[in-house]
C-alpha cells in the first residue's frame, strides 16, 4: 500500500510541477472532476526552487501549511490541491500544498500515518539576533512542540529545527581558543541557545 502511496505522490509532485491549473475547459473539467485545486500563484508552474523539501504529513496539508505560514510571517500558500480516494490510490485521498517560507519553498504531502519525522533530518533557521532566537524557539515549542538540547527542537508535527543565532557561528570559529571552548562547553548546557551565556 505504501509503495502505492509513494508512486502517487511521485506522480501527483510532478503533476503539480509540470501541469497548468489553467488548461483547456476539457481537460480542466476532468481535473475538477476528482480533484480541488487551489494556486495563488501567477506563474503557471508553482514549483520555481531546484531542489524543494518534501514533508510527509498524517491530514490536513492545508492546515499544516497555515502553521508554517503562521510562524514565518513572510510566506505565502503557492499552492494547495485535493485528490479523492479514486484518483490517490489511498482511502482517505491525498492532499498537497506548496508554500513559500523564508525564501524557501516547501511541499506538504498528507497521506496517512505511514512515516514519521526524526532527528536525522532538521532545518536550521539562522536568526539575526535573541529576539529572533526567542521568537523561533518560542513559536515552534508551544501547543504540543518540544524543546531539546543545544538549539535543536521540534514542532508539533514532530519536525526538527535549529534555532540558532548568526552570532554564534561567530564565537565557534572563533581565532581565539578560550572563545570557542566557553561557547561550545555553555552550549551544552543549554535548550535555547543564550547568546549573553555563550560569550
Amino acid at each position: 500500500m505504501y509503495k502505492l502511496i509513494l508512486f502517487t505522490a511521485m506522480v501527483i509532485g510532478f503533476g503539480i510541477a509540470c501541469t497548468n491549473p489553467k488548461q483547456s475547459d476539457k481537460t480542466n473539467n476532468t481535473i475538477h472532476d476528482t480533484m480541488t485545486v487551489h494556486n495563488t500563484g501567477k506563474s503557471k508552474n508553482p514549483i520555481t526552487q531546484k531542489i524543494s523539501p518534501y514533508l510527509w504529513v498524517e491530514k490536513d496539508a492545508k492546515g499544516v501549511a497555515d502553521y508554517y505560514l503562521s510562524i514565518f510571517k513572510d510566506g505565502k500558500l503557492k499552492d494547495f490541491r485535493r485528490f479523492d480516494s479514486t484518483e490517490s490510490g489511498n482511502a482517505a485521498g491525498i492532499e498537497t500544498a506548496v508554500i513559500e517560507i523564508a525564501g524557501m519553498e516547501f511541499t506538504i504531502l498528507a497521506a496517512g500515518p505511514l512515516f514519521k519525522f526524526n532527528e536525522a533530518v532538521s532545518f536550521v533557521i539562522n536568526t539575526k539576533d535573541q529576539a529572533e532566537t526567542d521568537y523561533y524557539w518560542n513559536a515552534l515549542t508551544k501547543n504540543g512542540g518540544e524543546e531539546g538540547s543545544c538549539g535543536w527542537c521540534k514542532d508539533k508535527y514532530g519536525l526538527s529545527w535549529q534555532v540558532v543565532p548568526t552570532e554564534y557561528f561567530d564565537l565557534i570559529h572563533s581565532s581565539d581558543p578560550a572563545v570557542r571552548e566557553k561557547a561550545m562547553k555553555n552550549t551544552l548546557k543549554q535548550k535555547k541557545l543564550i547568546l549573553s551565556e555563550l560569550k
